[in-house]
């Protein structure tokens, strides 16, 4: 602009020039002033604008602005189906309360065993209203859309649905960790699995020699006699002529203390003509189970008829027919008598917490007792 100001006053000040030159040189300043905007606003519209498109380039989609913060639909979904209690995605089963809010199988399951332990009415975290499981149903059509949704695979950070991820992570995921075939004969490497190839070329444990493999076979063959001794000791309970079973059923109470405290009964049953009682606390009788995240369950059994002499005996308790709990078989002896009618607290040898929260969240925990009679 400031070359177009000089042009027009050296124009204006040229004196004694002719009418038709002072008309040719305005109007070749006039046309040099429009050549020099017009320059300066195509130099203003490409920055503005960017660089020229190419022509040959491919026509881009028109992007979509998202309204507000909405993000993307998976953020959306998320924040919509996940459980109201652990705010995270629902792996297996999902309930839902009358109102219709969310709970994934766990969680489900940890609210109806912490009202049992504080002998309350369970209730939905949201709404309030009565949860159990005749009020609650699961909802399939969340279940189903979850499996489709993407989630990151822990190996190698890619995105696949839900309901395909896990057959990924154990048989395609090349990142997933892996363990050396010469595992058996003590090598400890793991790593991912695009590289078992290149150290199992190299492994060191075949060129070992006997006396190093003694020791871990060793090792291993203790855990595996350990595993045997059981089965053996079940196959020669087997034999014993005097066997008999039953299906118990373990029915909640609550002690007369001040703070009252939870255990299970189960009603009088008879088994090799005699009558029995099975009892389980939680906890050990513990004060605020419900304040634990451990929890486990323990029983004894009681004779309640009268017997003319001991009477040597074998039991284990297993899961009933129709639970799911998984229940490790561990065998216990006592001589019961009308001195010693009960045996000791001992535990139920169930695997971990989440295994006692479903039998807790249940209204009556069904076992199976196998009572084996010792031969004198």
């Amino acid at each position: 602009m400031s070359s177009l100001e000089e042009r027009d006053v050296g124009v204006a000040a040229a004196p004694g020039s002719s009418s038709g030159g002072l008309g040719v040189g305005a109007v070749g300043a006039a046309v040099e002033a429009v050549a020099g905007v017009a320059a300066m606003q195509e130099e203003v519209g490409m920055r503005r604008d960017g660089p020229e498109p190419d022509p040959d380039a491919p026509p881009k989609k028109r992007v979509r602005v998202p309204e507000g913060e909405s993000g993307k639909l998976e953020e959306r979904l998320y924040s919509v189906l996940c459980c109201t209690v652990c705010l995270d995605l629902p792996k297996a089963s999902v309930y839902q309360c009358t109102n219709g809010h969310l709970m994934c199988a766990g969680c489900f399951i940890h609210l109806l065993a912490d009202s049992r332990l504080k002998e309350e009415q369970a209730t939905c975290p949201n709404c309030r209203c009565e949860i159990s499981k005749n009020l609650c149903c699961r909802n399939l059509a969340v279940e189903k859309a979850v499996s489709e949704l993407p989630t990151d695979c822990a190996f190698c950070l890619k995105q696949f649905p839900r309901s395909s991820l896990e057959r990924h992570k154990k048989e395609e995921c090349q990142d997933r960790v892996t363990q050396c075939k010469y595992k058996r004969i003590g090598c400890p490497w793991q790593g991912p699995f695009h590289e078992l190839p290149a150290h199992e070329g190299e492994c060191s444990h075949p060129t070992k020699t006997g006396t190093e493999l003694m020791g871990i076979l060793g090792e291993m063959d203790q855990n595996h006699r350990r595993d045997m001794q059981l089965y053996n000791t079940i196959f020669g309970l087997l034999c014993y002529e005097k066997i008999g079973f039953t299906e118990v059923q373990f029915r909640p109470y609550r002690t007369d203390d001040f703070i009252t405290r939870l255990y299970y009964e189960t009603p009088r049953f008879t088994v090799l003509n005699q009558t029995w009682v099975l009892k389980a606390r939680v906890n050990d009788s513990e004060r605020n189970p419900n304040l634990s995240c451990k929890r486990t369950l323990s029983f004894q059994l009681l004779l309640k008829s009268k017997v003319n002499s001991a009477l040597e005996c074998s039991f284990l308790l297993l899961k009933g027919p129709y639970d799911d709990v998984r229940i490790k078989p561990v065998i216990h002896h006592h001589s019961f008598s009308n001195d010693t009618n009960e045996t000791e607290y001992v535990h139920l040898p169930i695997s971990d917490s989440v295994e006692c929260n479903k039998l807790l969240a249940a209204k009556n925990i069904n076992l199976r007792l196998f009572i084996f009679q010792v031969q004198k």
